[in-house]
């Protein structure tokens, strides 16, 4: 989530706070599982695990639409992350999956902080003493109007295992699937470090933030459907059969901004062959369709 322009997401720490919170109760609400996150002043970055494409899609927007309310009634402004854009992308390979999560907590050096000691980030959830026992008010036995002081929710939130620190604050210990990101890393927590302070940020932020946002030249997108088809199939795009096309299709439409008649000049399909691919059936969907999310 990216606030464009001016916008900010989060203006003090009371925000910083809430977009946590908001981070565990959409994805209970849209059932997915939070891996990572970092929350900073602009913009934040989520990592989920999620059944399908759509149910994460679908925790994006959900994630924009409850913090909005809360930013108009603090604020008392309308519309005002209305130039705020959400992105959910498919990380589709293990090289991708580790740099992202390496790359989400490294943010932190970029606004001037030490991974390791800030504040608004899932850091330190990861390769933590799981035989420690944490300290912290356990938000299941909050009453309702403890609950809606402190986590800002109505959502019945009786049977969560979250705690709350002494600063009021989610801890990520307590809804970060930790035992994922350690997975990915063979449990090896200085793979993990090495991996962060060897990290590419530029390489990252252009296929995170910035890819995902553009539409490339026909060329360059021919480019990157190239190099996806040899990674995936060891074939080239003149080799590949339609299926194999309309697979490859469907997955850069997910993560590129893009529409049905580049696609289906890069593809050398027909316009109703990509539509068909993608599940659009209307003409307003066919001149409409990008390979972007955007909440407005």
């Amino acid at each position: 989530m990216k606030g464009l322009s001016a916008a900010l997401l989060c203006r003090d720490n009371e925000d910083y706070g809430v977009l946590v919170k908001y981070i565990a109760i959409c994805a209970k609400r849209k059932n997915v599982i939070v891996i990572i996150y970092e929350v900073n002043s602009n913009h934040c970055h989520v990592a989920v695990l999620s059944a399908t494409y759509q149910e994460a899609c679908d925790y994006a927007d959900e994630l924009k639409r409850t913090y909005a309310q809360w930013f108009q009634i603090k604020y008392f402004e309308k519309h005002i992350l209305k130039d705020t854009d959400v992105q959910a992308l498919l990380l589709d390979s293990e090289w991708y999956v580790r740099n992202a999560l390496a790359y989400i907590p490294r943010n932190a050096i970029d606004n001037g902080f030490a991974v390791d000691t800030y504040k608004w980030s899932g850091y330190r959830a990861m390769f933590s003493d799981k035989a420690k026992k944490l300290s912290g008010l356990p938000v299941c036995k909050f009453t309702r109007r403890e609950q809606d002081r402190i986590m800002h929710t109505r959502d019945s939130l009786k049977d969560v295992s979250w705690l709350i620190d002494t600063d009021g604050d989610l801890m990520p210990e307590t809804f970060c699937d930790s035992d994922y990101l350690e997975q990915a890393f063979n449990h090896d927590q200085a793979f993990w470090l090495k991996t962060i302070g060897a990290l590419n940020p530029a390489e990252m932020e252009e296929k995170l933030v910035e890819a995902p946002r553009k539409i490339l030249p026909d060329s360059e997108l021919y480019k990157v459907v190239s190099e996806t088809a040899l990674r995936w199939f060891s074939q080239g795009m003149a080799d590949l059969t339609k299926e194999r096309k309309y697979r490859l299709l469907t997955y850069i439409h997910r993560t590129r901004k893009t529409t049905v008649h580049q696609l289906a000049r890069v593809f050398s399909l027909s316009r109703e062959e990509v539509c068909r691919a993608l599940g659009l059936k209307k003409q307003k969907d066919l001149e409409n369709s990008s390979g972007w999310t955007k909440f407005v």
